[in-house]
């Protein structure tokens, strides 16, 4: 049995000091003080204790790509990051078009992975906008489809996709990107505007990933205001507190690419006014030799679940921003049911998927504790607040700070 003491937790958008008891796979008390019958004790002292986060936008690259990252590698930086939940986005190879490509990815998933993965099934084969994916056969071995990477401009197609997806009550995640103006913000809000409109018509569930310009904002705004609640979106940390302004080099080089200081300030305005629904990393793992090329051959993405949390709580909780339910709301429970994900939480009978983030103690990110195998990221010596200490996924700890 596991017992965190001294720790914090969320109660009424305050911060209350309880203890937590965990038996087996299993919260089974939380009080303001337990005493110790030889149970072994994680100090939370100086500590949020929270569920597990939930990132529903990584590349962990396996199959195919594991000069990049593995499913191993990227679980236990996604447990350092503080998460019980990852998806796994399918630009992979083989692509997860079909169910035998599917369960290639679950074998290694089911043999590697020290948290929860849930794969995305791609919306058309190979990811190449041409055929649809099996998604009859699939939709019961997934929660989502994406092509993400790339954007879906065969709109024939992406109703047919849409069409399924509403009929297995499946969500499809959405790289905007119209064909013609690619990486400029038109690229993205010109898609949007498109996918808003077909998704209004079909009334599946449709989430747009890693938003980044004023005018996709709007429009997902407009949308929610005339009552479409099936159209969700998420931001990823970078577009937040980065701009086009401060990019040094290729690990700042990712797709939607940072934008203007506007952008960036309407990021922010979508994040506190309730129209951004989750965070996500959009950890996008590259080898070093990939990203030492030139500026315009390096490819795009950077890694970011081992810093996603200590982000957006130093810059934005610590400063008063957002309150701490909006915080686990963007973290855990609006991922949890915009996906229908399986459910948990911090409350006796839950899964014991719970962690404890250092929120007194700031910590300069190094290039030394990364677990990731790639090492792509602007955020290195960086120092904030939030990072984890103890990571609790089913009961086990699969994350302790060193020294801890």
């Amino acid at each position: 049995m596991i017992l965190l003491k001294n720790g914090s937790i969320v109660l009424n958008n305050k911060l209350v000091k309880k203890d937590i008891l965990i038996d087996k796979d299993l919260i089974i008390k939380i009080d303001d003080s337990i005493d110790n019958n030889n149970y072994e004790v994680l100090d939370c002292k100086n500590t949020l204790v929270m569920p597990g986060a939930i990132d529903v936008h990584v590349h962990l690259r396996e199959p195919g790509f594991e000069n990049k990252e593995t499913i191993l590698t990227g679980t236990k930086a996604a447990a350092k990051g503080g998460f019980s939940v990852v998806m796994s986005m399918p630009n992979l190879k083989p692509c997860p078009h079909n169910v035998d490509n599917l369960r290639k990815q679950e074998e290694i998933i089911k043999r590697d992975a020290v948290i929860n993965v849930y794969p995305y099934a791609s919306v058309s084969v190979n990811e190449e906008d041409k055929e649809l994916s099996d998604i009859d056969l699939l939709s019961d071995k997934v929660y989502a489809l994406s092509d993400d990477g790339r954007g879906v401009n065969n709109i024939e197609l992406l109703e047919k996709a849409m069409k399924l997806a509403e009929k297995y009550n499946l969500i499809i995640a959405s790289h905007a990107e119209d064909s013609v103006y690619k990486y400029a913000p038109a690229g993205e809000y010109v898609a949007v505007r498109r996918e808003i409109e077909l998704a209004k018509k079909v009334g599946c569930k449709y989430h747009f990933c890693h938003m980044s310009t004023k005018e996709s904002f709007e429009a997902i705004r407009e949308a929610k205001k005339n009552g479409y609640n099936n159209i969700t979106c998420e931001v990823a940390p970078h577009h937040l507190v980065l701009n086009e302004t401060m990019i040094k080099n290729t690990n700042y080089k990712m797709n939607p690419p940072l934008r203007s200081e506007e952008n960036r300030l309407e990021t922010i305005k979508a994040l506190l006014d309730g129209t951004v629904d989750v965070l996500a990393s959009d950890h996008a793992p590259h080898t070093k030799e990939e990203k030492n090329r030139e500026y315009d051959k390096a490819p795009n993405g950077i890694i970011g679940i081992e810093t996603m949390i200590p982000i957006i709580y130093t810059n934005f909780v610590r400063n008063n921003l957002i309150s701490l339910d909006r915080f686990l709301d963007l973290l855990v429970y609006n991922p949890m049911r915009i996906f229908n994900l399986p459910k948990y939480g911090l409350y006796e009978g839950s899964v014991a998927n719970v962690i404890a983030i250092d929120i007194t103690n700031p910590h300069t990110y190094s290039e030394d504790e990364i677990l990731s195998k790639s090492k792509n990221s602007p955020f290195i010596g960086q120092t904030y607040y939030g990072f984890t200490k103890y990571n609790i996924f089913n009961g086990k700890i699969v994350y302790r700070k060193e020294g801890e």
